[in-house]
């Protein structure tokens, strides 16, 4: 099974805009990734901030740790295998261009594990 090649940790946001101006402009993390109602900032050269205004699963949840690999399926069946909870079944997601599912870890967090198909992700 291929490991995991960067994590994108993703937060919720009222105000995309203002979002955008604190992270991009008075941090100086680059965009690297703009989904509409997604953005996405490099921090490190493997660890990312993402922003989403209104996203899946459940709003309530503000949090949500995102494990990027080329292996969705393998990985979804080895976290299924061990009695971990489902929340969604890997699939494509047409808006966002990504190939995910969702997971829960034991602390109750929401872990998606997901392969980009957009082009315009670069992993260097």
């Amino acid at each position: 099974m291929k490991g995991f090649d960067s994590i994108v940790t993703f937060c919720r946001t009222k105000d995309m805009e203002k979002t955008h101006s604190f992270y991009n402009g008075l941090l100086e993390l680059p965009m690297v990734l703009d989904q509409g109602r997604c953005r996405i900032y490099r921090v490190s050269p493997g660890g990312f901030l993402g922003f989403c205004e209104g996203t899946e699963p459940d709003p309530g949840n503000t949090v949500m740790i995102t494990l990027v690999t080329d292996d969705v399926d393998g990985w979804f069946e080895r976290v299924r295998a061990k009695g971990h909870p489902v929340i969604k079944t890997p699939a494509m997601n047409p808006e966002f261009r990504i190939y995910h599912c969702f997971v829960k870890d034991p602390s109750g967090y929401t872990v998606e594990i997901q392969r980009f198909e957009d082009p315009r992700w670069k992993r260097d």
